[in-house]
């Protein structure tokens, strides 16, 4: 089986799960997973796991974002995005004094209703399943921590809408839909998004991403991914057989989540640590 991580660029018109089945068939193998959905519109770096990695997918999720997207104001749409049909059309004359005060607005911590067309559950059903069943759907603000919210460039006339180039760096979690949405809703009229394209996980930028073909892409080797995911430590012996076997260690570290390699650069574990005290969160296969 193989084990470690391919960096896609994934293309338009694809979800996750298609890249994802896809690569199965690639690699002949059913352990294959990725690290955060991307829109079928959307283009851009999804980390995939195969094998023993894919155990370890959910630190990659967790790392911020960057995305590259063109926000259309003036027009606002079921999804929030251009795959969505029109819900209304009030346009926008382009200010760039108020475009500037509402991106200030919307960087930060700042509460995000998430996009009513989302794989939020509620009651155990999808949120995106229930609107295009008809149901209203409201869904709570989680907090989400916007640090970089700018403008690329000119904003383009579409009468009677702009668009308006952008490069979001955010949390994990944050819908840059909502985002598009919530910014023309603080422009006075209605925002979605007409194209995303996520440049960046952490320190995965898409520059390294492979295409999907006919031949499997190059596979990263599990230490390359995480280590540039996670800070790395090398124990004791000792401590390294300790937490090989499951056992926890008073590690002297700052409290973080940590990469645990051995001597020949091979991960043995994830462990979080608070106070000196170490707690596993996965090991490696023995």
């Amino acid at each position: 089986m193989i084990s470690g991580f391919a960096l896609i660029d994934k293309p338009a018109g694809w979800t996750s799960h298609d890249v994802v089945g896809r690569l199965r068939r690639l690699y002949g193998q059913r352990r294959v997973g990725h690290a955060g959905t991307l829109d079928p519109m959307a283009t851009g770096v999804l980390v995939v796991g195969l094998g023993h990695a894919t155990r370890l997918l959910r630190f990659v999720q967790g790392q911020p974002k960057t995305y590259e997207a063109t926000i259309r104001l003036g027009q606002g749409t079921l999804t929030d995005d251009a795959e969505g049909e029109v819900t209304d059309a009030p346009g926008w004359e382009r200010d760039d004094a108020a475009l500037a005060d509402a991106i200030r607005a919307l960087t930060g911590t700042i509460a995000q209703v998430p996009s009513a067309v989302s794989a939020i559950k509620v009651d155990g059903v999808r949120s995106y399943a229930r609107v295009r069943g008809g149901q209203e759907v409201s869904l709570a603000a989680r907090p989400v921590v916007i640090s970089r919210f700018e403008v690329l460039g000119e904003p383009r006339s579409v009468p009677p809408m702009v668009d308006v180039d952008v490069v979001v760096d955010c949390s994990s979690g944050t819908y840059v839909r909502a985002l598009a949405r919530d910014l023309g809703a603080g422009l006075g009229t209605a925002g979605h998004l007409t194209a995303l394209r996520r440049t960046a996980i952490g320190a995965l930028d898409v520059q390294r991403c492979s295409t999907l073909g006919d031949e499997p892409p190059p596979v990263l080797p599990t230490e390359t991914v995480m280590g540039e995911i996670l800070p790395t430590i090398r124990p004791s012996d000792d401590d390294l057989d300790a937490v090989r076997n499951g056992r926890r260690v008073r590690l002297e570290v700052p409290d973080d989540t940590y990469l645990v390699v051995d001597d020949a650069g091979l991960w043995v574990s994830v462990v979080t640590v608070a106070d000196g005290a170490s707690h596993i969160e996965v090991n490696a296969p023995s």
